[in-house]
């Protein structure tokens, strides 16, 4: 397990630009898979970004309706991971989570992330 520790979130009017940041505990941080979900109000949590681990060679992969707006990136060096959010809209309102798993390839569904940070709301206003 790895405990992961999220920033960043704030109330931003729409067109601007927010960036997550997500700390983890541990020594073997590049060893996970980590990855940005988010919950909007009475929706189900849903995945937005993630990156894979090292060894499946550290590349992103992004929900189809994130793409080109929000970059996902991690410093191995600094244990930390990055949600960078562009051009955000109040359909991006949530609490952002950041999330971390052990699994190779690609990762994508709740229950393939084993550790979850508390969350950080991002609100968009219009």
């Amino acid at each position: 397990q790895v405990q992961l520790v999220e920033s960043g979130g704030g109330l931003v009017q729409a067109g601007g630009s927010l960036r997550l940041s997500c700390a983890a505990s541990g020594r073997t941080f590049s060893s996970y898979a980590m990855g940005w979900f988010r919950q909007a109000p009475g929706k189900e949590r849903e995945f937005v970004a993630a990156v894979r681990r090292s060894e499946s060679g550290g590349s992103t992969y992004y929900a189809d309706s994130m793409k080109g707006r929000f970059t996902i990136s991690r410093d191995n060096a600094k244990n930390t991971v990055y949600l960078q959010m562009n051009s955000l809209e109040p359909e991006d309102t949530a609490v952002y989570y950041c999330a971390a798993s052990s699994y190779y390839g690609s990762p994508r569904r709740l229950n393939e992330f084993g550790s979850w940070g508390q969350g950080t709301q991002v609100t968009v206003s219009s």
